[in-house]
């Protein structure tokens, strides 16, 4: 797939490098163009400018900060019609709470906001750490990424992407179900710093055979 991935941060590079491994034309644009071009030139990607980064993408990953997301996704062309994969989580300044849920979610603002994209909520429970270093935790088990859309298409070509770079995926309905992956980031964010578990973590479901 041809994917856009806007910003430049250590989510964004995660995604430049598992997407490109997996075979995928990645472009990177972010505020920081600089930047945009050097993680593009580290992993075979092309940094393209902010004003036409959408143009003929078949997916848009906003790997930024949740406050900057709409603004992002506003600098970067024609989205009408567009798959975001939103992977932002709604933190407080010390990331040890949310700013918003219970009644509405990052993923369904970030719909309101920008309403001509097909929102789906994904990798927002998987560590920067995580994402860089790939799916695989080498025991047996590979790393869930819950995906949540009202929009089946866009469900379907985040799942396809998870499941290129190697993630199990875990259908979890519509996008007001992102109400609940919010909160089950911040859990993963705590145990992970705040329980000193570290960023080699990830959230998963078991069931019986």
């Amino acid at each position: 797939m041809k994917v856009l991935v806007i910003g430049s941060g250590n989510m964004a590079a995660g995604f430049v490098k598992q997407l490109s491994a997996a075979g995928h034309q990645v472009r990177v644009a972010g505020r920081d163009q600089a930047k945009a071009q050097a993680l593009a030139k580290e992993h075979g990607a092309s940094a393209v400018d902010l004003a036409v980064a959408a143009q003929g993408m078949d997916a848009v990953v906003v790997a930024t900060p949740y406050e900057q997301a709409v603004a992002a996704l506003h600098s970067v062309g024609n989205l009408s019609g567009q798959v975001v994969i939103d992977i932002t989580n709604p933190l407080t300044a010390d990331y040890m709470g949310l700013t918003l849920g219970h009644s509405t979610s990052a993923a369904e603002e970030i719909a309101r906001a920008v309403p001509e994209i097909e929102v789906v909520k994904a990798f927002n429970t998987v560590f920067a750490q995580v994402m860089a270093e790939g799916a695989d935790f080498r025991t047996g088990q590979k790393v869930s990424v819950f995906v949540a859309s009202d929009s089946a298409r866009a469900k379907q070509t985040a799942s396809s992407l998870a499941e290129s770079m190697g993630f199990q995926v875990v259908d979890a309905g519509g996008l007001k179900n992102a109400r609940y992956l919010e909160p089950l980031a911040g859990l993963n964010i705590y145990l992970g710093y705040g329980a000193g578990l570290g960023t080699s973590i990830a959230p998963t479901w078991i069931r019986k055979a």
